[in-house]
């Protein structure tokens, strides 16, 4: 069954970032009214595949959906899907591996898709939240995929945004030529620039590479040690290629999520995915950038959990 959303629901957000709350409107009395702050998150931890990670689950009831973020992200990548999901189901969103608030740990691992979703298996388990929804984002999209065709047990469905698999383009000129580029202009930039210990060129060289700009904030300094992990990576493992025929031969109900804003390489991932899955699952999240949930979270909403209902 094709799922294709066109219309815009909602004043799109540009770019990768949401827009700024509101200001609270005055009182009567000329002061400013006061201000409801939200109640602080607590979040959990669980010792797993050798690490440990930062967690929280929100919801009582329904089937699980874990959320997994990108690079640059950490758990509170997902406080605009939280509440709304969690009115249908148990909801779980922790911090990958290297990932703030995760300590910084050195521990002679590489940075795959294959360690994160290993990670992702065991927590799931310890949390007997299995079989689970997993909604991915980015980089959270090929550790979810990795998981849905290493463990396909412990996945329900799986929505991917824009996972970035670069080695499927290689099939085609113009697929590889986005590639190379994306390389060239992305991560090795990125790379040499942590190798020379400048943290904020290597930041800005990866933002530059999916269509963000950000000013460089503390909140964003405190992603260098993961991101310097990422980029440390042999290219081979940080981002392995995934047969066709595995992919073809994936039983789960996927989702394709794009941005209409996102960068070519990732719409042109995302339809050699669609090919190899044999997939017309997909939505197009209208006015979003590469990170579609925070840039129209309503719209995203809305289109995730109607796949969710279905499977």
């Amino acid at each position: 069954m094709r799922f294709v959303l066109g219309l815009c629901l909602l004043a799109a957000c540009g770019g990768g970032s949401a827009p700024p709350s509101p200001a609270p409107a005055p009182g009567a009395g000329g002061r400013g009214a006061p201000v409801a702050r939200a109640a602080p998150v607590v979040l959990n931890s669980a010792r797993v595949n050798g690490t440990t990670l930062a967690y929280r689950i929100v919801g009582d009831s329904g089937t699980p959906v874990v959320f997994v973020h990108g690079s640059l992200g950490d758990q509170g990548d997902w406080d605009r899907q939280v509440a709304t999901f969690a009115q249908t189901h148990r909801v779980l969103v922790y911090s990958r591996r290297y990932h703030p608030p995760n300590q910084p740990v050195e521990d002679n691992q590489e940075y795959t898709p294959m360690l994160h979703a290993e990670d992702l298996a065991a927590l799931l388990l310890q949390l007997d939240l299995a079989p689970a929804h997993v909604v991915g984002s980015s980089y959270g999209g090929y550790t979810a995929l990795v998981l849905a065709i290493e463990h396909p047990e412990l996945v329900r469905s799986v929505v991917l945004g824009e996972p970035p698999i670069l080695p499927l383009l290689t099939r085609t000129p113009e697929g590889d030529a986005l590639r190379r580029n994306y390389v060239t202009t992305a991560l090795d930039p990125a790379r040499a620039a942590f190798s020379r210990r400048d943290s904020v060129g290597g930041l800005t060289a990866f933002l530059r590479g999916e269509g963000l700009v950000a000013p460089m904030s503390a909140k964003l300094l405190g992603y260098a040690f993961e991101l310097r992990h990422e980029m440390a990576a042999s290219r081979e493992q940080y981002m392995p290629p995934l047969p066709c025929a595995d992919l073809g031969a994936l039983h789960t109900g996927v989702l394709l999520v794009s941005g209409d804003r996102s960068p070519p390489v990732f719409h042109a991932v995302t339809a050699e995915l669609a090919r190899c899955l044999q997939n017309d699952s997909t939505a197009t999240i209208p006015g979003a950038g590469h990170l579609m949930h925070a840039s129209n979270p309503s719209y995203y909403n809305q289109v995730v959990l109607r796949y969710l209902a279905t499977h």
